[in-house]
């Protein structure tokens, strides 16, 4: 599809959204989409977009663009239409959005925050508290309670007002409360609805206190065990609860799936030695500046392989072809230990392989390691053989292959491990640590092996 052709698509789908934002299928995603397009082709055409969306569906697309462009919302939106902006949105993400307002203009968001509805500036202050690492910070407050002896019929009336006045959404569950508001059950609607509505809650569950008894986190609980618990339970909503034992409000599975998207993304980045939040930024500079640190630690590793091939220029000369095959026996280890690196990250962050059970995982990838060297030391013992006519030669940088990728294997393996232990994201600074220990450990054993074997 041409340039041109994606953008007249483009603009029709925001001229039918604008037009009826209720009847169009599209999400706040597909409309971010949409304007990110057009403001790099049209500014002033995307501009005149901002002015027509409805406050009440512009919060979560902004929410969707990168900071540039909310930085245009800021400018061009009043401040009483950026307070209805936030209004409209779940508690989370008004709190979310306030704190992407705050970063970029903190007396802007400062004067949006007091200009809200009293209700509204507690819950967004109580939910600012939270550290971004905390469920505390993913949760909503707006949430559907019962007491335990409220009648079912006159629960579900509360519900129906809430829901005609757009004060509740994506409602799964009845989470049933004792007298001080602690959290006792949850209660599916699909099995609620069967039930008799002229019962309380008490008498519904008789008998039923175990299949009905609540799962729940903690607010201060870490947000990626949270997403774990997510995973291990299947869960769609999960109550949050405070140190009393207090339901304070629920986390649904659209944040976890963000937190998740956010973790799994800072791993890539990490692991490529790049900083995600410089990435996100845009910042073509503060982005450049970060990778050219990483840049630099990686000259620093390069100079420290390339000062063992010094201590051997002797055997070089005296072996041309050792300089030929030398860039393969680096290349093979570190790529082997890339792939049992990221391996090792990937079950570290998904829970997999804990501190106190990763023997076995180090004997797999040592054994893995061992295999693949015996098969390509044949491989390559044989084309360095039949290359250079010289079948000491396919020796040497078979038994360098295969010291190589054990070396990888291993080291592989147990450096993000010491890195957890440390209490160091084991994905950050990983990589150049593991590049160093194989360039070193692969040239010195391969032109330590031919000055040993092939120099007489």
């Amino acid at each position: 599809m041409s340039k041109e052709k994606d953008l007249s698509t483009q603009i029709e789908l925001l001229d039918s959204y604008v037009e009826d934002p209720q009847a169009s299928s599209c999400s706040a995603t597909d409309i971010a989409k949409a304007l990110k397009q057009i403001y790099a082709s049209d500014e002033e055409k995307f501009h005149e977009y901002l002015q027509k969306i409805p406050n009440d569906c512009l919060g979560d697309i902004a929410l969707e663009l990168p900071e540039k462009h909310l930085k245009d919302i800021i400018e061009e939106l009043p401040k009483q239409d950026l307070v209805e902006v936030i209004e409209e949105l779940d508690s989370d993400d008004a709190t979310d959005l306030l704190q992407d307002i705050e970063d970029i203009d903190k007396e802007k968001a400062d004067q949006i925050l007091s200009s809200m509805d009293e209700e509204d500036q507690e819950e967004i202050k109580k939910l600012k508290r939270y550290d971004e690492s905390q469920a505390g910070a993913y949760m909503q407050t707006e949430l559907f309670s019962a007491k335990l002896d409220e009648s079912i019929a006159s629960s579900i009336q509360r519900l129906k007002a809430l829901k005609e006045s757009e004060e509740l959404d994506d409602t799964h569950n009845v989470f049933v409360v004792g007298s001080y508001n602690n959290l006792m059950f949850t209660i599916p609607f699909e099995d609620l609805i069967i039930a008799d509505f002229s019962q309380t809650y008490r008498e519904f569950l008789e008998g039923k206190e175990e299949q009905y008894k609540s799962l729940y986190v903690k607010d201060d609980d870490d947000i990626k065990e949270v997403a774990k618990f997510f995973k291990e339970h299947d869960l769609a909503v999960v109550p949050v609860v405070n140190y009393h034992g207090e339901l304070t409000g629920r986390i649904t599975s659209d944040d976890i799936y963000d937190v998740i998207q956010e973790s799994a993304t800072e791993q890539i980045y990490n692991l490529a030695g790049v900083d995600d939040e410089a990435e996100e930024d845009e910042d073509f500079f503060v982005a450049g500046k970060k990778r050219a640190w990483w840049l630099f630690i990686n000259l620093l590793t390069a100079i420290l392989a390339s000062a063992v091939i010094q201590l051997f220029d002797d055997t070089i000369q005296a072996y041309v072809a050792l300089a030929v095959l030398m860039p393969i026996v680096a290349s093979m280890g570190g790529n082997a230990g890339t792939q049992t690196l990221t391996v090792t990250v990937r079950k570290l962050a998904l829970g997999d392989i804990e501190l106190n059970n990763s023997k076995e995982a180090i004997k797999r990838e040592i054994l893995m390691s061992v295999l693949n060297g015996l098969l390509f030391a044949l491989i390559l013992g044989l084309i360095a053989s039949l290359w250079f006519h010289k079948p000491m030669l396919g020796v040497v940088i078979g038994l360098a292959m295969i010291i190589n990728l054990l070396a990888a294997g291993f080291f592989g393996a147990v450096i993000p491990l010491i890195l957890k232990r440390l209490n160091i994201d084991p994905a950050v600074g990983s990589t150049v640590i593991l590049t160093t220990v194989t360039d070193v450990l692969g040239f010195f054993s391969f032109l330590g092996l031919a000055k040993w074997l092939l120099i007489k």
